[in-house]
């Protein structure tokens, strides 16, 4: 999710093409070519601007509505409902991927999360953070805690910090409600929000995340390294 301004303008986007089965949009003010997967500009009168990665989540929509009761939702456009293409995701995978890249444990399609902090990029596979939520690393020293929620399908990634401390999370087996414990005595819930402990009434900050496939992540973020522990 990008914020739509760069420069200082306001832009207004629709989908222009695809690069590598990668969205290609394009700005109305500018005529602008910009790349879904890294938020650039490629081509235009804003080439090389970056738009802002936006803080966001992957949940279920059960799930959110459980956290957001009076959240609104966003609904097709009245009478273009016939534009919005509900099959995206197999009719893609119909076609061989512009390029693959073997040797790291990871399919071309394997769906990864991808984190980048100081310049550092890693891949996390979907699949085993959900075997083995949560899974903990550190990226660009930064320590950081991938996590599965109690519905199974929903993630989030978390900087495992608080009061100054690095600190280490893991799920209590022991309780009927899905929460997180750490050695600071603290229980977490999915939110990331202290719920019993000296920490109660705040919140582990959030770590922006993209999912992605693999073969789209690497082609983007060359330099990534996969996490293996």
């Amino acid at each position: 999710m990008w914020k739509r301004t760069a420069r200082g303008r306001e832009l207004h986007f629709y989908l222009a093409g695809i690069n590598n089965q990668n969205f290609l949009m394009r700005d109305r003010e500018t005529g602008s070519w910009w790349q879904q997967v890294t938020g650039r500009a490629i081509a235009g009168e804003l080439a090389g601007s970056a738009l802002e990665l936006m803080p966001n989540d992957e949940l279920t929509f059960a799930l959110w509505k459980s956290e957001s009761p009076h959240a609104l939702v966003l609904a097709p456009v009245a009478g273009h409902e016939k534009d919005y293409d509900k099959e995206w995701e197999k009719e893609v995978a119909k076609y061989p991927v512009p390029m693959t890249f073997p040797g790291q444990g990871l399919k071309d399609r394997d769906v990864i999360l991808g984190v980048e902090i100081g310049g550092q990029a890693r891949a996390f596979s979907l699949a085993k953070v959900r075997g083995e939520s949560p899974v903990e690393d550190k990226i660009a020293g930064v320590p950081v805690a991938l996590v599965n929620g109690p519905d199974g399908e929903s993630v989030r990634v978390f900087r495992s910090q608080w009061n100054g401390l690095d600190i280490e999370l893991y799920r209590d087996a022991q309780s009927p409600e899905w929460r997180l414990l750490d050695s600071q005595g603290n229980a977490w819930n999915f939110a990331g929000c202290a719920i019993s402990g000296p920490a109660v009434g705040q919140c582990l900050e959030k770590i922006n995340f993209l999912k992605d496939y693999w073969f789209d992540w690497k082609n983007y973020n060359p330099r990534t390294t996969v996490y293996s522990h």
